[in-house]
C-alpha cells in the first residue's frame, strides 16, 4: 500500500486557478433553502462542490440519496461516515420529486451514500426515486451515479442484480466513478476494489448497451501520467463513454492530503488524450466534478 498520508507532503498554497468563485449567492441560497425546507440532500451542499452556483443556475442539481451518512471511509470524501446509518426516509421519493419541480430541473443526477447495510445496496431505493421524479417531471431526464453495490457472500450476483434493477429503469446515463488509478485505490477508496468498478459500468453495458456510461477519476492524490492513461485505457476496453477528470482538493486535515495540483494545461493534455482513446464526452480541468456539465452531455 502506498502511503500518501502524511501531513508533510501536503500542499499549502491553493494556485491561483482553483480560486474562481463559486457562482451567484442568490442561486445558492435558494436551492440551499429549498433543500433544508424539503429535509432531503444533495452532494452539491454536502460535498461543497465549487460548481453549484454555475449548475444550479443550468438546470441541474445531484441529490444525495438514503441520508448522509456512508456505511464506508474513504479517506477523500467529505460525507459523513463512521456512524450507524440512518433509516430510509418512506417520503424521499417524493420529497424529491416536488423539489425537481419547484427547481424547474431539466437535468438530475441521482447519488447516494454507500449503503452496504441494505441486501441490494438501495438499488431499488435508486427506481422508487425515479419513479417519482418522472411522475411529476415527465420531461426531466434522470442520471444515476452509483455505488458498486459489491459487497456480501455473494458480492458478483448481487452487483449484477443490484445493477439490473436500475438499468430497468433506463436511466440517462449510468455513472460510476473508479476514482483514482489502480495502485492507490485501497488507501484513497476504503472498501472499494478498482475491478469491481470496472464490473459496475461492464455490467451496464452487458445489460442494456444503449445507456451511455461514465466514470471519473481526481487528480492530485499521488498517481503517474502513465498510470493515469492505463486507467483510461481499462475504461475504454469496458466501452466506458464519458469522462470526467477533475483536482483532488483536501476537505480537511483528517482527509488525505494533496500531492500535487495538476495544471489547467496538463487537464487539457489528458482530455485530449482521452478524446483520441474515444470517450464521446470529455470534461477535464481542475474544478470539473462527476456531474458538472452533465446535462450537456447527451
Amino acid at each position: 500500500m502506498t502511503n500518501i498520508t502524511s501531513p508533510s507532503s501536503d500542499l499549502i498554497t491553493l494556485p491561483s486557478w482553483l480560486r474562481s468563485p463559486i457562482g451567484k449567492a442568490s442561486e445558492i441560497s435558494q436551492v440551499q433553502k429549498i433543500i433544508k425546507n424539503s429535509q432531503i440532500h444533495t452532494i452539491c451542499e454536502e460535498g461543497r462542490c465549487p460548481n453549484r452556483g454555475e449548475c444550479y443556475s443550468q438546470g441541474t442539481a445531484t441529490f444525495l440519496l438514503m441520508g448522509a451518512i456512508c456505511t464506508r471511509s474513504c479517506a477523500f470524501c467529505q460525507v459523513d461516515k463512521g456512524h450507524a446509518p440512518m433509516a430510509l426516509d418512506e417520503n424521499e421519493p417524493q420529497k424529491v420529486a416536488e423539489a425537481v419541480k419547484i427547481l424547474q430541473l431539466r437535468y438530475v443526477v441521482l447519488t447516494s451514500v454507500t449503503r452496504d447495510d441494505l441486501k441490494d445496496g438501495g438499488a431499488f431505493w435508486f427506481v422508487k426515486v425515479m419513479e417519482a421524479i418522472r411522475n411529476i417531471n415527465p420531461t426531466t431526464e434522470i442520471e444515476v451515479l452509483t455505488p458498486d453495490f459489491g459487497t456480501g457472500k455473494d458480492a458478483f450476483n448481487q452487483q449484477r442484480e443490484s445493477i439490473k434493477t436500475i438499468v430497468k429503469a433506463k436511466p440517462a446515463c449510468y455513472n460510476h466513478n473508479i476514482e483514482t488509478v489502480a495502485r492507490l485505490q485501497n488507501s484513497v477508496r476504503r472498501g472499494a476494489k478498482y475491478h469491481r468498478s470496472l464490473n459496475v459500468l461492464a455490467m451496464v453495458k452487458e445489460l442494456d448497451p444503449s445507456i451511455p456510461t461514465k466514470s471519473g477519476l481526481m487528480l492530485g492524490l499521488g498517481e503517474t501520467k502513465e498510470e493515469i492513461i492505463t486507467t483510461l485505457k481499462d475504461l475504454r476496453h469496458i466501452h466506458c463513454d464519458r469522462l470526467t477528470l477533475g483536482q483532488y482538493l483536501r476537505p480537511s486535515l483528517e482527509h488525505l492530503p494533496v500531492q500535487k495540483y495538476w495544471t489547467p494545461e496538463e487537464f487539457e493534455e489528458l482530455g485530449n488524450i482521452a478524446s483520441s482513446l474515444g470517450f464521446n464526452h470529455v470534461r477535464s480541468g481542475p474544478l470539473v466534478r462527476s456531474s458538472y456539465h452533465a446535462g450537456l452531455d447527451h
